[in-house]
């Protein structure tokens, strides 16, 4: 059985949090150094390299496609090179499959060139194991966890179940959050091998928990539309603002929401700075 069916409801309440971006400081030197450029190698696309990394920077960090699955990131690129650059074999099968799939993993892409034979699915697994090694290979200096989320996630679980929700490489994040201790506060680790964050909250839901008691915690408007498709409440980090986010968090946003003041009025007007925040 799967770590999510071993999973039991011991709290009233439940906190999911979002890894990268959201609890470590990890989102912005992996697309600068690692997914943008492995896929500028995969590609062959050195000739346009400036314009492919500056417009996969715009799709994964300052826009509302901010935290995007990686294998659906990377499809939004690849039409956007197969349009202004050169043309990419298959890319229209692959945003396809980018856009409908459950799983969006390296399992289910290499399932799919199994099926299909098409090129494009074998790249992109070629691309996504080369992300994940390079990623291993960052100094861990730049591997970190923002001000106060350790402080952050033991007050969190003293009152109530974490678990980690992420679109992220399991092995990465793992060896982060292990890094810093912070695996000692949480009870379930999801990642994209499980499925899409909607899915793996909603699986949780169904443990028992009231979705009012059910805390979706992210720095991406994906963290926001998983929250709202399970009918649970979302609290936003704030991009270039993480640290004071965390502190507002423990202070304000938490109490609030164990006592039951966070829906509503609240929790909108947190939603609006988000959004003003990211756009």
């Amino acid at each position: 059985m799967s770590e999510l069916e071993l999973f039991l409801k011991r709290k009233e309440f439940l906190v999911c949090i979002d890894s990268d971006g959201c609890a470590m400081d990890t989102m912005d030197c992996k697309h600068f150094r690692c997914f943008g450029p492995c896929a500028v190698e995969e590609w062959k696309l050195e000739p346009w390299k400036k314009e492919v990394l500056d417009y996969w920077n715009q799709v994964n960090l300052y826009t509302m496609t901010r935290g995007a699955n990686r294998f659906l990131a990377l499809s939004m690129v690849l039409e956007w090179v197969h349009d202004n650059c050169g043309e990419i074999e298959g890319v229209k099968v692959f945003s396809e499959w980018a856009r409908e799939a459950r799983e969006l993993s390296n399992t289910s892409v290499k399932s799919q060139y199994e099926k299909t034979g098409e090129k494009i699915f074998y790249k992109a697994l070629c691309w996504s194991q080369a992300v994940n090694l390079s990623i291993l290979d960052l100094p861990e200096e730049l591997k970190k966890p923002f001000d106060g989320v350790k402080e952050g996630v033991e007050m969190l679980h003293g009152q109530a179940d974490v678990a980690i929700v992420s679109s992220a490489n399991r092995e990465a994040v793992v060896e982060e959050w292990e890094r810093f201790s912070l695996m000692d506060w949480v009870d379930l680790c999801l990642t994209q091998t499980e499925g899409s964050k909607a899915w793996c909250i909603g699986k949780m839901v169904k443990k028992g928990y009231t979705p009012s008691h059910v805390l979706m915690i992210g720095d991406a408007p994906g963290d926001e539309r998983a929250a709202a498709q399970n009918g649970v409440l979302f609290y936003p980090i704030l991009v270039k603002q993480e640290a004071k986010s965390w502190r507002r968090l423990v202070q304000e946003a938490f109490p609030r929401f164990l006592e039951g003041s966070y829906e509503g009025a609240y929790e909108a007007k947190l939603k609006q700075e988000f959004l003003e925040n990211l756009s």
